[in-house]
């Protein structure tokens, strides 16, 4: 994970040694539940926070940022993921952009530089759906609204200084070549083209819809895309610049900085004043405690709330988990809807072990304005498993697992 603020001239990057990881699959049984909670208090964790980037520039892709909302800066610029990749297995939509975490690899060449990239659809009908496609023990056979990428590149490569970045020098936002993007989200990989004018790219025939709904049937003939929808020329479907997104639901942009966890102390004694840099204050806090508590199915879902609350309270605006330690299990807020050994799959790649590696709360939503209706896009936590070996194939951006657990009411295992 990468933090750059405006004082530091060079990339401060934690280097990420998750390639010795062992399997989190063996041979017989489910997760035993106590033995997990207790071995959670004693796992170093790195915590995310999302802030508002001191330097915009900070998150151009030649600075590996991690970062929320948005647009994703692709690690690398043009092999960008095919269409099943980019669409929700539900609805057949391009799925949503949530955040991206640099995670490289420590002692190993091929991941000196890498990259988790996380999507999903922005509907909470397709979330609902997904829970019973994650059941499925079979991954060909899963229909995800929920998707992680990985992207890794070795020191020496075909986009990139083998030397670090440094924010003390003038840089412009065009910068690099990389695969011309879809005009609306402005994601993913324009490779359908505007029949009349030529020049404006999607990457599927519903945003080409809504673009020319919403602008570019006024533009179209006189569209020109050096000046109105890009700030350079494209040629072979490939650009040297970032282009104009025309899009107004993406997810608002942050950077994801990291603390180390045991920074923080518990404090069991919390009085009125310390919820002063909280999100909600305490009669908020207690009216959706007692919320959740109702969907809550037996005294196992409530000792687990109650452990996970006791160690994200700690850190009550972290919006992410990230752990390098060998043996790390995610922190579930509840009992019911974890997954088994059996249920987390096989690379699809290697046939190796996937094993967990960062997991994403729902504080993320409150940053990007989510609202707390009943159809609103909601989650308890999703967990991301990746290939222990974080295996090197021919393709740019392989697809890694994400379990998501939902609260017990909407939370079902067929």
């Amino acid at each position: 994970m990468v933090a750059i603020t405006s004082e530091e001239t060079e990339i401060d990057v934690l280097q990420c040694s998750v390639g010795n990881t062992i399997s989190l699959q063996d041979s017989d049984g489910d997760y035993d539940h106590e033995e997990e909670e207790d071995d959670e208090e004693e796992e170093p964790v790195t915590l995310g926070f999302v802030e508002k980037p001191k330097n915009p520039n900070s998150l151009l892709p030649q600075f590996f940022p991690s970062k929320a909302g948005g647009t994703p800066a692709w690690l690398d610029p043009l092999g960008l993921p095919s269409e099943k990749s980019r669409t929700c297995g539900i609805c057949g939509d391009p799925l949503q952009f949530l955040l991206q975490v640099y995670a490289p690899i420590n002692g190993k060449e091929s991941t000196f530089h890498r990259t988790l990239f996380v999507f999903m659809c922005s509907s909470m009908t397709c979330l609902l759906q997904d829970q019973h496609q994650q059941w499925k023990r079979r991954p060909e056979k899963q229909r995800r609204s929920v998707k992680v990428l990985r992207c890794q590149l070795p020191r020496s490569n075909a986009y990139y200084s083998s030397e670090p970045p440094r924010l003390d020098k003038a840089i412009s936002r065009s910068s690099g070549v990389g695969a011309a993007l879809c005009n609306w989200c402005g994601t993913w990989k324009g490779d359908k083209v505007c029949s009349r004018c030529r020049n404006a790219r999607y990457c599927s025939k519903k945003h080409q819809a809504v673009h020319w709904l919403s602008v570019h049937k006024k533009a179209c003939k006189q569209m020109n895309i050096s000046s109105q929808f890009s700030k350079s020329s494209t040629s072979n479907g490939k650009t040297t610049s970032n282009q104009v997104v025309a899009s107004n639901v993406l997810w608002p942009e942050f950077e994801i900085i990291n603390e180390d966890e045991a920074e923080y102390e518990y404090d069991t004694e919390v009085s009125e004043n310390d919820y002063s840099s909280s999100l909600v204050f305490p009669k908020q806090k207690d009216e959706a405690v007692e919320a959740m508590m109702g969907d809550f199915e037996g005294d196992d879902d409530r000792r687990s709330w109650t452990s996970f609350q006791v160690r994200v309270g700690k850190a009550p605006e972290q919006v992410l988990r990230y752990t390098q330690d060998s043996k790390a299990k995610p922190l579930w807020p509840m009992a019911s809807g974890r997954p088994s050994k059996a249920d987390i799959p096989k690379c699809n790649y290697c046939d190796g072990p996937l094993c967990f590696e960062m997991q994403i709360l729902p504080q993320l939503l409150y940053f990007f304005g989510v609202k707390n209706d009943v159809d609103s896009l909601d989650w308890a936590t999703i967990a991301v498993y990746t290939c222990a070996d974080s295996c090197k194939t021919s393709l740019a951006y392989k697809e890694e697992f994400a379990w998501v657990q939902l609260n017990s009411q909407t939370t079902t295992q067929p």
